[in-house]
């Protein structure tokens, strides 16, 4: 069985309002180190062990279902769960 952790972020030309109220109420609160502050999120899979190849399983998932790849990127990684 393997663990998927996958983590997507908005593509760096998406304005990210979220992230960009966060980044300023860190500085009104006295972070004024924090130069900037962009959210994403975080997803899980479980996958049964299979003989199927874990990135191509990844990959589809991803971008058929998961990820909106016309605005976000995406990365993962695999362990053993």
């Amino acid at each position: 069985m393997k663990k998927v952790k996958i983590y997507v972020t908005l593509k760096e030309s998406i304005i990210e309002p979220q992230g960009t109220a966060a980044s300023n109420t860190l500085k009104q609160i006295g972070y004024e180190e924090v130069q900037s502050l962009r959210v994403g999120k975080y997803l899980e899979l479980t996958i049964a062990d299979t003989n199927r190849d874990i990135d191509t399983i990844v990959k589809e998932a991803c971008e058929k279902v998961l990820v909106n790849t016309i605005m976000e990127n995406y990365r993962y990684e695999v362990e053993e769960a």
